[in-house]
């Protein structure tokens, strides 16, 4: 399976609300189509991320996501990316579909000047972790991370 990874714009929102929706599921949350439409053109019009998008070459069908925050680092004065979320839909996993994602999170990263990437996942989220760990991301074990909730 040939696999196209771009950055998707605000015309792209049609493909990736579905997309989006369905990776707010899978984190348990209830289907809101409506919802995950305008929060992700929420997202495009002000540029407060980048989604780079997976695309089935032959069909243009959209087979996963990415989607970049923009982070400061006050303390080594850079920037670098939140890799926030990463989906690929059930039927196209296992043929590379994340890495090619996570691949074009790192060189838009690159590109854009990042110092690097962060990213979160859950402790029992065994795949994803031995393809990040696969991939170089290293577990960080200096800090412990701490959220209120408001």
């Amino acid at each position: 399976m040939s696999i196209i990874v771009r950055q998707a714009t605000i015309h792209d929102l049609d493909v990736v609300a579905p997309l989006f929706d369905a990776y707010r599921q899978f984190y348990e949350q209830p289907a809101d189509l409506d919802g995950s439409r305008a929060f992700l053109r929420e997202r495009f019009e002000h540029a407060e991320s980048v989604i780079l998008l997976a695309l089935h070459e032959a069909t243009g069908e959209g087979v996963g996501f990415t989607q970049l925050y923009p982070l400061f680092s006050s303390v080594r004065a850079t920037r670098r990316y939140l890799l926030n979320d990463l989906f690929v839909t059930p039927a196209r996993r296992r043929f590379g579909v994340a890495a090619a994602l996570l691949h074009a999170a790192t060189a838009h990263a690159r590109a854009m000047g990042m110092s690097g990437l962060s990213l979160s996942t859950a402790h029992d989220n065994l795949p994803a972790q031995r393809l990040y760990e696969s991939m170089g991301w290293q577990l960080e074990t200096d800090y412990r991370e701490y959220h209120l909730t408001l």
